[in-house]
């Protein structure tokens, strides 16, 4: 901080035995280096108080970015989340429309007779099938 060498040291000394006298001058010089020590101490707390704060923002700084990189990442995974289930949605729309124009065929078809009586055991090959309904005598014209 200051420039001082021993030679204004040497200077500062004589002219404090002088002025303050050889009874006084180690008790000045006590308390003056008790000051000092204390200075001291002060500006190293300052300094260690100021490293901390700039940490403290540095840690602000990282916890923001952090932070909006999160919140990115969320709204990516929530855009892509909507996009997956509208395009489930619309699947799922086709295949009602699919099975709707399905059933109207089915059901404008006229069915015959042996498939409304059979069971699913004879589907499944369970049960045997029943014997055939005896068809009608033809007269003779």
């Amino acid at each position: 901080m200051f420039d001082v060498g021993f030679s204004e040291m040497l200077v500062i000394a004589i002219v404090a035995l002088v002025v303050i006298g050889p009874e006084r001058l180690p008790r000045v010089a006590r308390t003056a280096g008790i000051l000092f020590g204390r200075l001291q101490r002060y500006v190293t707390q300052v300094k260690s108080d100021i490293h901390r704060e700039m940490e403290a923002a540095d840690l602000g700084k990282v916890k923001t970015e952090f932070e909006s990189a999160a919140r990115s990442i969320k709204e990516d995974i929530e855009s892509q989340a909507a996009d997956a289930e509208r395009g489930i949605r619309e699947a799922q729309a086709d295949l009602d429309r699919e099975l709707g124009s399905v059933a109207s065929a089915v059901s404008a078809s006229p069915a015959p007779a042996e498939s409304s009586a059979a069971s699913p055991q004879l589907e499944l090959g369970i049960e045997e099938p029943p014997p055939p309904a005896p068809s009608e005598p033809t007269k003779p014209a």
